[in-house]
């Protein structure tokens, strides 16, 4: 069957004068992460319990290299062909002095 896109889109008992709450009944319903989630909760609000995690989170940090530095705007350890200039601050990097 064809359909004419061309067709207004209300039905005739519609005076397009709907109330909120008519609006929000035929609203689809949330399901999943949106439904558990009320309006004021933070996205960061959940927190894993140790025996959730499976794999062990351990860190290599190495210690800034002779050859690096860490520009002063973006907080980034960047290697010296990237320095563009010092400041009374220190180094600044080519993306920040741009």
């Amino acid at each position: 069957m064809a359909a004419d896109y061309d067709a207004p889109r209300n039905t005739p008992e519609d005076d397009g004068n709907d109330s909120m709450q008519a609006f929000k009944e035929r609203a689809p319903q949330r399901v999943g992460l949106v439904a558990d989630l009320d309006d004021g909760d933070a996205s960061g609000g959940f927190e894993l319990d140790a025996a959730d995690v499976d794999e062990a989170l351990d860190v290599i940090v190495l210690p800034m290299q002779d050859h690096e530095f860490t520009c002063v705007e973006c907080f980034l350890v960047r290697p010296r062909l990237q320095l563009d200039h010092e400041t009374k601050l220190g180094p600044v990097c080519i993306e920040c002095a741009s």
